[in-house]
């Protein structure tokens, strides 16, 4: 018998016995190809003999030293190391031990900046419908994840959200993308105003949308829009890039594609690639000097922020990406999973969109495509996808409530940035034989 907690009380899941590379082994030397990386954090693969001496090393030199007292060396290396890469005018560096923690931070530092310049009663957080934000509460009190929200609906506070980015889902009929993305983008205009622009502290948006609506990337001008409006109305920008970011859909930071720089951008998945927990909020040195030349402290902090060894591992895994020139390859195998994707997938009767960026990709699935109607909820398409793409030998990461929150049904896949020309042909191979299958039970 488990004693283990798990997700689901009544399925167990399947027991793991080792990992290498892109591959994981069960108790019976089953492999699965790691085609989601777990949830899109397993980058380089697993077992990289450099990241395992990084963690060795760090772990016999310094273990754990307090925050509140002590900075360390790999703290400050990866800080320094996410600021050169990051650009977008990044200069200071908070280390959590998630995602979660990671916007929970966000929100926090977005509100003190505030008080910090004299806004005291800047305090809402704006979002969109149909994102998340992580599973604390106050990330999900952000967050547009129906599911994951309603157990806890009655603790979390008020929320404010405006229309996603999913023009697949959104636009009206002949609206092109970009009148589409300038469409979604003036909804915010309309709830500052409305809340009155004195009130509102930031806006939180993921840059590509992750596991809620499957690898959403942002219409044309859409970010260059927000960037404008929060301008204009004094609204700090968080990009929530835990899931998109640190190179997973191209660039080190995904809004660089959208060439707009935030005032707060969390990230975390691609950080440490799974080796250790780590999560990170950069901001611009604007939002640093509010509380420098203000309070000079910040309200926060947790007990493993700025871990000695999960920043050695995570300081390790970013020197893989760039040894092993990995940024290029997420371009160069991105390109080839989209078109084998499309070739494979493309004119399949319940594939509605085939949607994504670098290596974040998703299919959505529809009973119809003439009318993008999505199957009914009952039928959890989207996890019976899952178990017969495992009994295959391929991991992928199913969702569901894609549409709505309660109907709609996706598979995302997040590959290592290392993934291979013959895996890719794997994934495109063994993809459709589990679509079909679930869609036969």
């Amino acid at each position: 018998m488990s004693h283990v907690f798990h997700r689901s009380a009544h399925d167990a899941p399947l027991m793991a016995a080792g990992a290498e590379g892109a591959y994981l082994f069960d108790t019976e030397d089953r492999r699965y190809l790691d085609a989601a990386g777990g949830a899109a954090v397993s980058c380089i693969g697993h077992g990289d003999p450099r990241v395992t001496a990084a963690v060795t090393e760090q772990m016999a030199r310094l273990d754990y030293a307090h925050s509140g007292s002590f900075t360390n060396d790999p703290a400050e290396r990866l800080a320094e190391r996410i600021c050169s890469k990051a650009g977008q005018g990044m200069e200071r560096v908070y280390f959590v031990g998630s995602g979660s923690e990671a916007v929970e931070t966000a929100i926090k530092m977005a509100r003190q900046c505030q008080l910090e310049r004299g806004q005291p009663n800047r305090h809402i957080v704006i979002s969109r419908r149909q994102s998340y934000h992580g599973n604390t509460l106050g990330a999900l009190a952000r967050s547009g994840n129906e599911s994951r929200r309603e157990p806890y609906a009655p603790m979390l506070p008020e929320r404010t959200q405006v229309d996603p980015c999913f023009y697949y889902r959104h636009a009206h009929p002949g609206e092109t993308p970009e009148m589409y993305g300038r469409r979604a983008a003036d909804t915010l205009e309309a709830e500052i105003q409305r809340l009155g622009a004195s009130n509102v502290a930031a806006f939180l948006a993921e840059t590509v949308v992750g596991a809620t609506t499957g690898a959403t990337t942002p219409e044309p001008g859409y970010f260059a829009r927000i960037r404008d409006i929060c301008d204009r109305h004094g609204v700090l920008l968080i990009l929530d890039e835990v899931m998109c970011g640190v190179y997973r859909t191209g660039p080190f930071l995904a809004c660089a594609d959208e060439e707009v720089a935030p005032d707060i951008v969390t990230l975390a998945k691609g950080l440490g690639g799974g080796y250790l927990p780590i999560g990170a909020v950069a901001c611009t040195r604007a939002v640093y000097d509010s509380f420098a030349q203000g309070s000079g402290g910040f309200v926060h902090g947790h007990t493993y922020m700025a871990h000695p060894v999960c920043c050695a591992a995570a300081l390790a895994v970013q020197g893989v990406i760039e040894a092993d020139r990995l940024d290029e390859n997420v371009t160069r195998q991105g390109a080839l999973l989209q078109s084998a994707l499309h070739e494979t997938l493309g004119q399949h009767a319940h594939v509605g969109d085939i949607r994504g960026r670098g290596l974040l990709w998703a299919v959505e699935l529809v009973a119809s495509r003439e009318t993008n109607a999505p199957f009914a909820p009952t039928r959890k398409l989207a996890q019976r996808i899952g178990a017969e793409a495992a009994a295959l030998g391929l991991m992928v990461y199913p969702g569901s409530g894609t549409v709505n929150g309660h109907e709609g049904d996706h598979v995302l896949l997040a590959p290592p940035y290392n993934v291979t020309d013959d895996q890719i042909a794997f994934i495109a191979c063994q993809l459709p034989l589990a679509i079909n299958a679930a869609l036969r039970a």
